[in-house]
């Protein structure tokens, strides 16, 4: 993520309607299956941490790549619209085939 930050913190902020990610509709975190409570209760915690002032990050299709939780804090505020930039090119991946396990979370 501190990547795709450096990538984009030049970028020019535009606002975008909630109404148009489409992430919205699907199943974002779980990849269609049935979350436990608990889960559900760590993204809500994650969402009520999440800080407005950043924008979201999007690809160059529009598509979500960082800021899932400020979406669902926006909506829940309800705002219309989130700040966000948006790639102009997909950046080269930091890891290929590496396990999710294997992967630095700092």
């Amino acid at each position: 993520m501190h990547r795709l930050v450096r990538l984009t913190r030049d970028l020019p902020v535009q606002r975008i309607a909630l109404a148009d990610i489409r992430e919205m509709h699907e199943a974002y975190w779980f990849d269609d299956r049935h979350p436990t409570t608990l889960e559900i209760i760590d993204h809500m915690r994650l969402a009520q941490q999440a800080d407005l002032a950043y924008p979201i990050i999007l690809c160059p299709k529009g598509r979500i790549m960082d800021g899932m939780h400020r979406v669902c804090k926006a909506v829940l505020h309800g705002d219309a619209d989130i700040a966000a930039v948006q790639l102009r090119a997909m950046p080269e991946p930091d890891y290929v085939n590496v396990s999710l396990d294997d992967l630095p979370y700092d």
